[in-house]
């Protein structure tokens, strides 16, 4: 079976020993990445680490060195429109447009699609009903990121690129902004997602990928990801001389002793903590791990 049908059957994205280098500066170096439809997946690394490249070439926009791609089916390499049309692609900035309104832009984009959805709908999915008469210029930074998610969907698109989506947002509208992805994600669209905020991709995605040197490290559920379930928890709490703590790998049966040694079996202060994806993030680009995590 060939990439493609392999793609055509059940994974949106099938990668398999992607390569691209700029002169003897190799950017991906045999990258495996497997994304599966419907699902939500965050692409995390440093800064040079091959993100952009993948995703830009995942998109049809750069050529490869070598390696087999599929997206939805088809080589990008060799996209035609009607494959186009079926991908959306957000930026970090899909452009201004000064003196338009916002539901002229988007109708201005739904002419592009053979099969667009309704303007009007997708003004109101994004939550800029209210502004749909504004000229563009005026929306702030929140509002016109929800615009640029609007150009990416009007196409109805069965899979959605997402470049770092809340650079740049404050906590408030970087929440409801995730409410907007997951409702994407709730009517059937795949969403690949890059992202410097771990706490975002441990909000939205359900398997988390991590590239380093141009290769994926790592790739699994945020809560598994660098063996997070099982590492040992550390219990804490506020014993007689002042805080205390453990580490143990099975913290359920230790608070249940500890528990024992207060009256009621009320442990002050108590708190239990597993590594957070940002330990094992770091740990994984620190050492140069090359584990390979499938749910």
């Amino acid at each position: 079976m060939t990439v493609a049908e392999m793609s055509v059957a059940g994974d949106a994205i099938e990668v398999r020993g992607l390569r691209k280098a700029y002169g003897q500066e190799v950017a991906v170096d045999g990258l495996d990445l497997a994304v599966a439809r419907g699902e939500v997946f965050a692409l995390l690394g440093p800064n040079g680490a091959g993100k952009t490249t993948t995703v830009e070439i995942l998109e049809g926009y750069r050529r490869r060195d070598a390696g087999d791609v599929s997206v939805l089916g088809v080589d990008p390499a060799h996209a035609t429109a009607a494959w186009r049309a079926r991908v959306g692609i957000v930026l970090q900035g899909t452009g201004e447009f000064y003196e338009l309104r916002v539901e002229e832009v988007v109708r201005l984009f739904a002419g592009y699609y053979p099969n667009p959805d309704d303007a009007d709908a997708v003004i109101e999915r994004v939550g800029l009903l209210e502004k749909r008469r504004a000229l563009t210029h005026t929306l702030s930074g929140g509002q016109k990121r929800r615009l640029d998610v609007a150009l990416g969907v009007i196409g109805r698109p069965e899979l959605l690129f997402l470049d770092e989506p809340t650079t740049g947002f404050d906590p408030e509208a970087r929440r409801e902004f995730w409410e907007l992805i997951r409702a994407l994600a709730a009517g059937g669209t795949t969403i690949l997602l890059t992202t410097h905020y771990l706490h975002e991709a441990e909000a939205l995605a359900d398997r988390v990928g991590v590239i380093n040197d141009g290769r994926l490290i790592a790739a699994g559920p945020p809560g598994e990801l660098g063996g997070r379930s099982q590492s040992a928890a550390t219990v804490s709490w506020l014993g007689p001389g002042g805080p205390e703590s453990a580490q143990t790998e099975k913290p359920t049966a230790f608070v249940y002793a500890l528990a024992g040694r207060f009256a009621g079996g009320e442990i002050p202060s108590l708190t239990i903590t597993r590594p957070s994806l940002e330990d094992a993030y770091l740990a994984m680009i620190d050492t140069g791990s090359s584990t390979k995590e499938r749910a």
